[in-house]
Order: C-alpha cells, then sequence, then structure tokens
C-alpha cells in the first residue's frame, strides 16, 4: 500500500525516512539531544504552519465568504476544515511546549535542570546569554501556549458549536478567539527570532 495515500501514513513514511537518514549519516550514533530538537522543531512547524494558515488564509477567506452575496458560503470550512486544523494546531503547541522544555532540561551546559532555570529566569541566575536568548522565546511560547488552551480553543468551540451558546456569547467568543490568535501571531515573530538567535549565538548576527 502507498503510505502518501493517508495522512498518517505520509507522517509515518516521513519519519521513518528522517531516522534512517539519521542512522546513515551519523554511523548509528543518534544523540538523544538533538532528537528532541528535531520533535521540537518539527512540531512547531506545525503549530506555527496552522497559526499562520488561520490568520493569513482562513479568517481573510471566511470575511470574504461571508460578503459574498449568493456565493457557496464558509460552512464547509467552519464543518469540516476548522476542526481538524484546530487538532492539529492545539496538540501541536503541546508537543512543541513539552519537547521544548525536555530539551532544555538535558541540555549539558547548564546546572541541575540543563538550561531550563536559566531559560525560565531570562539568564539572570547564571548571567548567561544562552539563557536570555532561549528564555525570551521560552516565554513567548509559554505564553502563546496559554492562549492556544485558555483562549482559542475554549472559544473556538463555541464559535464552531462543539459548545452551546447563545448568538451574543458566540459574536463574542469570535472575537476573544480572533484577538488571542493575532496576540499570538505577533508574538510568534519574536520568539522565532529568539529560537534562532539562541542556535546561533545571538539574535542578529
Amino acid at each position: 500500500m502507498n503510505p502518501l495515500n493517508t495522512v498518517n501514513g505520509t507522517i509515518v513514511a516521513g519519519v521513518v525516512l528522517a531516522i534512517v537518514i539519521a542512522l546513515v549519516t551519523t554511523g548509528f550514533n543518534l544523540n538523544e539531544l538533538s532528537l528532541l530538537v528535531w520533535i521540537h522543531v518539527l512540531a512547531g512547524i506545525t503549530w506555527i504552519g496552522l497559526l499562520y494558515y488561520f490568520n493569513f488564509v482562513q479568517v481573510p477567506a471566511l470575511a470574504d465568504a461571508a460578503s459574498d452575496e449568493g456565493g457557496p458560503g464558509g460552512a464547509g470550512i467552519t464543518k469540516y476544515v476548522a476542526p481538524r486544523a484546530l487538532w492539529w494546531f492545539r496538540w501541536g503547541a503541546v508537543v512543541t511546549w513539552l519537547s521544548g522544555a525536555i530539551t532544555l532540561l538535558r541540555m549539558p551546559q547548564g546546572g541541575s535542570y540543563g538550561l531550563l532555570d536559566d531559560a525560565f529566569l531570562l539568564g539572570f541566575n547564571s548571567d548567561s546569554p544562552a539563557g536570555l536568548y532561549i528564555g525570551v522565546g521560552a516565554w513567548l511560547g509559554t505564553i502563546m501556549l496559554i492562549n492556544v488552551w485558555g483562549l482559542i480553543w475554549p472559544n473556538q468551540k463555541k464559535v464552531l458549536g462543539i459548545v452551546e451558546a447563545t448568538a451574543e456569547e458566540i459574536n463574542k467568543a469570535r472575537r476573544v478567539a480572533f484577538l488571542a490568535s493575532r496576540t499570538n501571531t505577533l508574538l510568534s515573530v519574536p520568539m522565532l527570532m529568539s529560537m534562532v538567535g539562541f542556535g546561533h549565538a545571538g539574535f542578529f548576527i
């Protein structure tokens, strides 16, 4: 059976191929930290990619659909696309945050807690520039995760009819979810800068 026929098959095949390439290129000497970073980046691309899809594609498209009199409307998107996209979005956020925290915990250059405490204390406990760089990203990512689970998802459940709500509650929920999503889009820009800055020893070099 062709793995490309299903999303799960495609993902599994991609993971297997990546592991085979890693094994061959490292002489069958896989590094645990590199594996964690890989998972973190893969999950992060899923999370932020969907965040950008919602903000750059879906929301404007739904607005256009709503203003298009006699057009097909956006019911298909809200019924079939949005719930599935939100599933990958919110769990991508969880895996991104957890894999990032575990990676920091396992960093050998840190103390008993790796770089985890340095990051969340922004390097002030050790005067570590690495702690500051990754710490800015870690805090922004944490705020974004809280927005996903505390604001975006609970309100989207009302908008999509997963949770019963009045018309007034739906309108309010739509606005809260919109602003939380736009806030995450804004925060993602410096967050990604911090992640790259950590990997390259500075914000802009």
